[in-house]
């Protein structure tokens, strides 16, 4: 089992930033890919970021590339997304999972096997 926990959720106005954290605790490993997902209301959950076990690989959604950046501690079991200059439809509730079969990043829902109970994030135009 792995437990996932996340914080840094909030509401900031537009072109601000946010930096999201993910706690992992239990049957923890470097290699396990994990990856940022987002649902707003209304929608579809969505891939945002993922980074590779240990951390050589990221992988974004175009429309945060060069806005949000993902990254890991495999010292402190905690992965972060640095989220600049952000926009109102960045506004959803944000979840953080792993995949502890692939060291890879997949960009599906169904490759996570262990999600945490998400944070929100609120952007005022």
């Amino acid at each position: 089992q792995v437990q996932l926990v996340e914080s840094g959720g909030g509401l900031v106005q537009a072109g601000g930033s946010l930096r999201l954290s993910c706690a992992a605790s239990g049957r923890t490993s470097v290699r396990y890919a994990v990856a940022w997902f987002r649902q707003a209301p209304g929608k579809e959950r969505e891939f945002v970021a993922g980074i590779s076990g240990i951390g050589s690989t990221t992988r974004y959604r175009d429309a945060v590339k060069g806005r949000f950046t993902i990254s890991r501690d495999n010292a402190k079991n905690t992965v972060y997304l640095q989220m600049n200059s952000l926009k109102p439809e960045d506004t959803a509730d944000y979840y953080c999972a792993a995949d502890t079969d692939r060291g890879y990043v997949s960009l599906g829902l169904s490759a996570y096997d262990y999600w945490g109970q998400g944070t929100q994030v609120t952007v005022s135009s």
